[in-house]
């Protein structure tokens, strides 16, 4: 079975590289280092996947994307574009491309898309096999009584225009279910995750909304909040039990009318947009509390889905140790291909407090310092092989004699971890990841999952 073949098209030699490299293993890559290599090679030879950064000297990625999908087999085509360039890539998903995705590129995003992408492709040419892809390109995995119920809410409610609600504990993978609902919608429009918690109240109305130039001082030109990049398609609002009430009350409103209004603005904006939240919280409590507006929460509850925590849906443990395995050693460029029976039944005893993202961390730590190709069970962290939570960790090695870390949940001690090397180092994300133990990828991944993009 042949390989896809993918055009990546980035004038930044490091970029593409790296890019080249993550995928070759499954794709067959071929690199352009501007925009006039790409048309050219395009109008020599077919592609299923053209991936281009927007902004390049001689021919820019729309001009990439006019060449894709001017030839007779369309491929499908995403495109990079840089912080500050946003709507630059919502014209070029407009003008026909798949999707758009932020630099510094997200590898693991960029996978999913990838596959979402490919799976389009192989409906469209329904003869011709992708290897690794389903139908849907459905990339949330798990067989347990658990998940199977999720799915088929997802499967029941997606099609509608309802309002969601993803309820559960942190880590239990709400946003690979929120794309799924989009995915599975058939909306034509962007899925556009926005992560509340990791905005103060000014700029997330800012961001939600949009403002008009000269609306507060730094508006010098207008900017689309995300509910209007998200017309036609779906806006998730993760950890939106966190958002302040003046906000609550503007969004309240948006959901009741269907229309917004930029800061400093009068013209009121008809938005399409699907709304799919998400919480670890106690919603109805904190309606009890005074802290949620009551009628928010029912806008929001339309249909609501409960993520399983991982310890309740024990069969999925495996085939995500071994997706989160594969990820891990490409990304860390180590030569690990399994895990040895042993070791993981360790792994499906323990009950995972912070479920699906302390395994995959856990698996990337393994990776990163396995002596061999497979993972033993002395690769296993210890508290695990005790069967008992880690009060603290770190996750690379200390240095100047620190001592242990701060006691608190997983992800409390790996932010702080993450914020006092960074803070040591200069603010030297390279130097970071050294210091850290794990590649410069993993640490932009870490600090967008966390929320700490714009504060490091």
């Amino acid at each position: 079975m042949s390989k896809p073949e993918i055009l990546i098209a980035d004038d930044e030699l490091h970029t593409r590289k790296a890019m080249m490299r993550y995928l070759r293993d499954r794709f067959d890559v071929t690199g352009a280092e501007d925009g006039v290599q790409a048309i050219e090679l395009l109008k020599n030879r077919d592609f299923d996947l053209v991936l281009t950064d927007l902004r390049m000297p001689g021919a820019d990625g729309m001009g990439v994307l006019e060449a894709a999908l001017s030839k007779a087999n369309k491929p499908e085509c995403i495109v990079f574009s840089a912080f500050g360039d946003i709507e630059s890539a919502v014209a070029a998903v407009k003008a026909g491309a798949f999707d758009f995705i932020s630099k510094p590129v997200d590898f693991p995003k960029m996978d999913r898309q990838i596959e979402a992408a490919l799976a389009k492709r192989a409906q469209a040419i329904p003869n011709r096999e992708q290897p690794g892809l389903s139908a849907s390109g459905q990339v949330v995995i798990g067989t347990s009584p658990a998940m199977r119920k999720v799915e088929d809410l997802v499967k029941t409610a997606a099609p509608s225009r309802i309002n969601m609600l993803l309820t559960g504990e942190s880590g239990t993978g709400k946003e690979v279910i929120a794309r799924a609902i989009h995915d599975a919608s058939g909306r034509k429009g962007l899925f556009v995750p926005v992560h509340c918690a990791a905005l103060p109240a000014t700029l997330l109305e800012s961001e939600l909304f949009g403002y008009e130039r000269g609306a507060f001082t730094g508006a010098v030109e207008r900017h689309r909040g995300r509910f209007e990049m998200a017309d036609g398609g779906t806006l998730f609002l993760d950890e939106i039990g966190e958002i302040d009430p003046s906000v609550q009350v503007k969004l309240l409103r948006v959901l009741e009318t269907r229309t917004i209004e930029r800061i400093g603005g009068t013209e009121e904006i008809h938005c399409d947009t699907r709304l799919v939240s998400a919480t670890n919280r106690d919603l109805g409590e904190m309606v009890r509390a005074g802290t949620f507006r009551e009628d928010l929460f029912y806008r929001l509850e339309g249909v609501t889905i409960q993520m399983p925590p991982l310890r309740e849906r024990k069969p999925d443990i495996a085939p995500l140790t071994q997706r989160f395995l594969e990820q891990a050693a490409r990304e860390n460029e180590r030569h690990v291909t399994g895990i040895a029976p042993e070791a993981q039944k360790l792994l499906e005893t323990y009950e995972w407090p912070g479920n699906i993202r302390e395994l995959r961390h856990t698996i990337e730590r393994m990776v990163v310092l396995a002596k061999g190709e497979v993972l033993m069970v002395e690769d296993v962290p210890e508290n695990i092989r005790q069967g008992v939570p880690a009060p603290h960790r770190t996750i690379g090695p200390a240095e100047n004699g620190a001592g242990p870390l701060p006691s608190g949940t997983i992800d409390d001690t790996e932010k702080k971890m993450i914020l006092d090397t960074l803070k040591r180092c200069g603010n030297n994300r390279t130097r970071a990841a050294e210091m850290l133990g794990i590649s410069r990828r993993t640490l932009h991944r870490r600090l967008h999952e966390y929320g700490l993009a714009d504060k490091a």
